[in-house]
């Protein structure tokens, strides 16, 4: 890891590194569907506070890790609950709710550390997104 990156890791907190992580695994996301399906939760609650999670996605706009996501949709996963069921196919100008956001190259980067070193050992220790570890039903939905 870089010196950039490591000091752009600093400036985060554990919100918008969730975030970053989730874009990275699952694919371009709106803060709408991020606020409730935040690292694979599900569910139409949100687990996060909506106004906190477009607070974070703009402020990793400004330091240039997330942007609009320019493209179609068509034949792409837009779920990151059951990505083999929200495949958008029929309708491809239809966007959705709100803007989706994708990683920059630098933010690419970045969100893959952040994978790698701080949200993936979290959850192969039994923790879900919401920082609660797992009962035992629930261990092989995440």
């Amino acid at each position: 890891m870089s010196s950039d990156e490591s000091s752009i890791i600093k400036q985060l907190n554990e919100l918008e590194m969730k975030i970053l992580a989730h874009i990275y695994h699952y694919g371009p996301d709106t803060p709408w569907l991020l606020a409730r399906r935040l690292l694979g939760a599900a569910g139409w609650r949100p687990i996060v506070p909506e106004d906190e999670v477009e607070q974070a996605v703009q402020h990793l706009v400004q330091l240039g890790l997330l942007q609009e996501f320019r493209g179609s949709l068509k034949g792409r996963v837009t779920s990151s609950v059951k990505p083999w069921l929200k495949v958008k196919q029929r309708n491809p100008e239809r966007r959705g709710r709100g803007i989706y956001y994708d990683l920059t190259k630098i933010g690419r980067k970045v969100a893959s550390e952040v994978w790698k070193n701080y949200v993936r050992p979290n959850l192969r220790n039994g923790v879900n997104p919401k920082g609660k570890p797992y009962t035992k039903g629930q261990r092989g939905l995440a």
